[in-house]
């Protein structure tokens, strides 16, 4: 079957179906070749106060571990890292980013990380979703086995997820503490 629009016509069809902002909206190159980089370092137990520039201050990020709330907190749960681990990084990766607007993303960072403890590497899948609006990083959660984090929105007893919930922010709060409130360490 053969489509006889004409020029004109296809021209007034585009005036009524999309908004000048949307008309306009060209997609550059891929938000994540900015943030990428800087979660490798972060991983890797080797980051610097540059790479925290990808998060607005208003940031968050959580693990089956931590809850984080700011820069600071999410400073100190990365810097901990090296406390912890005498080896940590990203080893395999994979990258989708999905356009949820003209200014927001959704970032999927399929990987596999690898850390040394006590002489013993260990292996961990993960799926880290990154929440990008205007550029920096909103929120920013790594689910391990590429399993949701367990909180009272994804547990059947909203109860047990509100504590889970808890205990994660007190880890946080203790490892805060240890780290020194977010300062960044003496190079």
């Amino acid at each position: 079957m053969e489509n006889n629009i004409s020029p004109k016509d296809k021209e007034d069809e585009t005036k009524e179906c999309c908004s000048k902002e949307s008309c306009e909206y060209k997609p550059g190159k891929p938000v994540s070749d900015d943030i990428i980089p800087h979660i490798l370092n972060l991983y890797g137990s080797c980051a610097t106060p540059r790479d925290f520039e990808i998060y607005a201050s208003n940031a968050s990020f959580e693990d089956p571990l931590m809850c984080a709330h700011g820069v600071k907190q999410i400073k100190s749960a990365f810097y901990s890292l090296s406390k912890i681990f005498s080896e940590s990084r990203i080893v395999e990766y994979s990258v989708k980013e999905k356009a949820m607007s003209p200014k927001k993303q959704e970032i999927l960072i399929d990987n596999k990380q690898n850390y040394k403890f006590l002489g013993r590497s260990i292996d961990m899948i993960s799926l880290i979703k990154l929440y990008v609006e205007d550029g920096k990083v909103v929120r920013h959660e790594d689910w391990w086995d590429k399993k949701p984090l367990r909180n009272r929105e994804t547990i059947n007893f909203p109860l047990a997820g509100r504590f889970m919930e808890t205990l994660r922010r007190g880890s946080m709060l203790a490892t805060h503490a240890m780290m020194g409130f977010g300062k960044d360490p003496t190079m």
